[in-house]
């Protein structure tokens, strides 16, 4: 799954500790959301959608199969 999650975090100043901490987890969480290597439980990308204000899928999208 492809995500946004680094440019949106950038747009408000925020690192990663901070999104972090905003989020309930860890450093190393979103570290891994927003290089791709993790995908997010459903309510924890409800969560990070909420944080932003705006969609699940404005944030997080599908990745090209072909």
């Amino acid at each position: 799954m492809k995500n946004n999650l680094a440019e949106r975090r950038l747009e408000r100043g925020w690192t990663q500790a901070d999104l972090a901490t905003a989020l309930g987890v860890s450093r190393q969480t979103v570290i891994s959301i927003e290089r791709g290597r993790f995908d997010p439980s459903l309510p924890l990308a409800f969560q990070i959608a909420q944080t932003f204000r705006c969609r699940i899928e404005d944030v997080f999208t599908a990745a090209d199969h072909g």
